[in-house]
């Protein structure tokens, strides 16, 4: 009995040590989105949560509503928390830098996704190939205009690796279609609707014939629908970006002609994916770049279904 007691106890006692040792090593990744009131960014923030609690993973994540002073002092917090890694979504272009540089002094590694600081990008950087998809989109929306229009672009904010690419992409494609002529363009502070319904609002007061719009997203694009259904103009061409789930349910009804579906919970776990691999020193590539999808009423089920 005394050597069966002896036994057991030992058993016990390195299992309370397995368990204790399993308990130091547990894995806390900070994210830091830049705003959950849009769908695009909820969408990676549900599928990075999803993937690490399959892993037994904790992620602590804070959301800066779009303010970028807000998310310098939510990072700052996580690095005092002691995160092994961040995920790191820039609220915005002011300020983008500061926190990519403190957690590289408090030697946390870094992933970025949709949006990389210039001067300091993260160890590496997830986002879609906007350039190329972008491209399509113009592309795309050259075939259906029959190569003739008047053209106004909402922009998204200013300075953004999204916002830059996007422009990039979409004015190769124009070069090739010189018969769509742009009136002008205007950009947003956050990429909302209601930014979206005022500048194009304002825009078809000011040159009724534009008849082509290009929200940098879909929240822009379905702002200006809506202006443009305020204004009376029922045949507009109007393309957004993202594939959310508001942006693909327009694009089924007809209220948008297309959008680009990005792979939005790829992303997520891609980004969880590189984190756990900078923590073990591991080396994920600098640029990591995701295609998306031209998204028009043919396919858009698909997506709202199951979203890639």
């Amino acid at each position: 009995m005394t050597k069966t007691f002896r036994m057991l106890a030992a058993t016990v006692a390195f299992s309370a040590m397995a368990f204790a040792a399993q308990a130091q090593e547990k894995v806390t990744i900070g994210l830091a989105v830049a705003n959950l009131q849009a769908d695009f960014f909820n969408q990676i923030k549900e599928s990075v949560e999803k993937s690490a609690k399959e892993q037994g993973i904790e992620v602590v994540t804070v959301d800066a509503k779009g303010d970028s002073a807000t998310q310098v002092s939510q990072i700052q917090d996580l690095i005092t928390r002691q995160v092994k890694a961040l995920i790191y979504i820039p609220a915005g272009a002011t300020a983008a830098t500061v926190p990519v540089k403190a957690a590289k002094e408090a030697n946390i590694p870094v992933v970025t996704v949709d949006r990389n600081p210039e001067g300091a990008p993260g160890d590496t950087f997830i986002a879609t190939d906007s350039v190329a998809a972008a491209k399509e989109l113009g592309d795309y929306v050259c075939k259906v205009s029959g190569g003739k229009g008047v053209l106004a672009i909402i922009q998204g904010q200013l300075g953004t690796t999204p916002e830059q690419d996007r422009d990039k992409g979409f004015a190769e494609a124009m070069k090739a279609c010189p018969g769509i002529t742009e009136a002008g363009r205007q950009a947003s502070n956050a990429w909302m609707q209601d930014e979206g319904f005022a500048i194009a609002q304002d825009m078809l007061q000011r040159n009724p014939t534009i008849n082509i719009f290009f929200g940098r997203a879909d929240a822009l694009a379905l702002g200006a629908a809506q202006a443009a259904k305020v204004g009376g103009i029922s045949d507009a061409i109007i393309v957004g970006f993202d594939g959310d789930r508001a942006g693909l349910e327009a694009v089924k009804a007809g209220t948008l002609k297309a959008t680009m579906t990005q792979q939005t919970q790829g992303m997520g776990r891609l980004a969880l994916k590189s984190a756990l691999e900078l923590i073990k020193g591991e080396k994920p590539p600098a640029e990591q770049l995701q295609p998306a999808t031209l998204t028009t009423a043919d396919n858009a089920e698909a997506f709202i279904k199951e979203h890639p």
